[in-house]
């Protein structure tokens, strides 16, 4: 199953191709193993899209597709991936790291953060303006933060996405030997 879907969902590459944007990057880009589908590259793929969408700013997507042109992992499940932060999950992550960096530093409960900028979506250049001083303004613990959380989330995307799909393949072995009998 996941298979199947991911490839009725998935772009063709030979679409992809044709986009006249993408032709800067040469082939790099469209290298088999970035567009292949199996347990490996569907697991590194969705670690890559979780640590890198951490990335502040809107650098998410450029930096998982360097990520997955490096380590050779699928290409379109991490740019996929990385929309898990968007203006309403990202500042609770943030927070979240900023704790686990000030847990890490021992400065956890001796500082409190400063209060998280509104967000006003008819000016969003100054609210992004606004969230960057606010980020700039937790230092450390939030640099340390986001390291440790994407790590984190990385590890156990792909762990879960191996885990998922040992169990789908099992089951549809023991179905196919099933079947054999019957």
């Amino acid at each position: 199953m996941p298979r199947k879907y991911f490839r009725k969902v998935m772009p063709d590459v030979d679409k992809v191709r044709e986009v006249k944007a993408l032709s800067m990057f040469g082939d790099s880009l469209f290298h088999p193993a970035l567009w292949h589908l199996n347990r490996r590259s569907a697991a590194g793929g969705v670690a890559v899209g979780l640590f890198c969408g951490l990335i502040p700013g809107p650098l998410q997507m450029l930096g998982a597709a360097i990520v997955c042109v490096i380590l050779r992992v699928n290409l379109p499940l991490a740019l996929v991936t990385t929309l898990y932060t968007n203006p309403i999950t990202i500042v609770p992550l943030y927070l979240i790291a900023y704790e686990i960096g000030g847990f890490t530093l021992g400065t956890h409960g001796l500082t409190k953060p400063p209060p998280v900028p509104d967000w006003e979506w008819t000016n969003m250049l100054a609210s992004m303006e606004a969230m960057s001083r606010w980020m700039m303004s937790l230092g450390a613990p939030l640099a340390l933060g986001l390291l440790l959380l994407a790590s984190m989330l990385a590890a156990l995307g792909y762990v879960t996405v191996r885990g998922v799909w040992s169990v789908y393949l099992r089951r549809a072995w023991r179905a196919r030997r099933h079947r054999a009998r019957a």
